[in-house]
């Protein structure tokens, strides 16, 4: 009587997983449309206009003048007036951001939990214009707070630096806090209590076990705040206009012909460059959120 082999199991599992990857790669195909057109199609559109050049009745022609021109003269004070202001906003932002979150994880009321994280994700989208005006009829020159207390008399002027640094942290302030809630509920109360069995002290438990754990998270939000700040364009553009230097009102202005005309190539050119400083904060983002990711849980 003829007997029949039966394939070994790992090998049906091989051939069942090779099967089903090309569904899985056509179960992707809409993404990856959507991306190529989205984001693909603009990111090329932008490289080849920042390497060209065209004059009139003349072909186009490469060129990196667009980009050499974006770093200097006023284009790299805007570039280095985002990053500073994007960096101070984001450091504050990550100190102030993690102390709230940990008073809202160690208190004992569900409700106040709640209420901060949900205020966190309103406010955390909360910019452009309608902030501007907020802002401006709180705090501004005829401001209800400015006027009740005397702001201008200390020297307060919402529409510069530290003005402008008051109100991105605004917004940047509760998306910390809802970076650092998950990070710090997957702190185990079994390292506090071990800690507190071995003899430490609060302050030494933070600083040899919960900051070390942390670091990763906090990182992490300190690059995201940065890149935020970063981007962020209608609510300088409506409060302080050209007084702050700013890549992104360079690019408006560059797009506009609002200082000089045939500027387009060069608002381009710092869109790139406003591309590749955005790669890097990912670069160092996604390495420190994965190795966060694997301590806490």
């Amino acid at each position: 009587m003829p007997t029949q082999t039966l394939p070994a199991p790992g090998a049906a599992d091989g051939t069942r997983r090779r099967r089903r990857a090309p569904r899985a790669w056509l179960g992707t195909l809409p993404l990856l449309v959507f991306a190529g057109l989205c984001f693909g199609l603009p990111v090329g559109a932008l490289l080849y206009g920042a390497v060209t050049h065209k004059e009139p009745g003349r072909a186009t022609s490469l060129t990196g003048e667009n980009i050499t021109t974006t770093l200097q003269g006023p284009y790299l004070n805007s570039l280095a007036g985002s990053v500073e202001l994007s960096a101070l906003t984001a450091l504050v932002g990550t100190v102030l951001g993690m102390l709230i979150a940990q008073a809202v994880v160690t208190s004992r009321g569900g409700a106040l939990r709640e209420s901060v994280l949900t205020a966190s994700g309103v406010l955390a989208n909360f910019g452009g214009i309608p902030l501007a005006f907020a802002f401006v009829a709180t705090l501004g020159i005829s401001g209800v707070v400015t006027q009740l207390v005397h702001l201008d008399s200390l020297g307060w002027n919402l529409y510069s630096f530290t003005g402008l640094s008051v109100i991105y942290l605004y917004f940047l302030v509760p998306l910390m806090v809802l970076i650092s809630v998950p990070a710090l509920d997957g702190l185990r109360p079994q390292w506090r209590e071990a800690a507190q069995n071995a003899g430490a002290t609060d302050g030494q438990f933070w600083r040899h076990v919960g900051l070390p754990v942390l670091a990763p998270t906090l990182l992490g939000g300190f690059v995201l705040l940065f890149g935020s700040a970063f981007a962020a364009y209608a609510t300088a553009a409506a409060l302080v206009g050209g007084s702050v230097p700013l890549v992104t009102l360079k690019i408006a202005d560059a797009l506009s012909g609002n200082v000089q005309v045939g500027q387009e190539n060069v608002a381009l050119a710092l869109s790139l460059d406003m591309i590749v400083i955005a790669g890097l904060v990912m670069a160092v983002y996604l390495p420190l959120q994965r190795r966060s990711t694997r301590w806490l849980h």
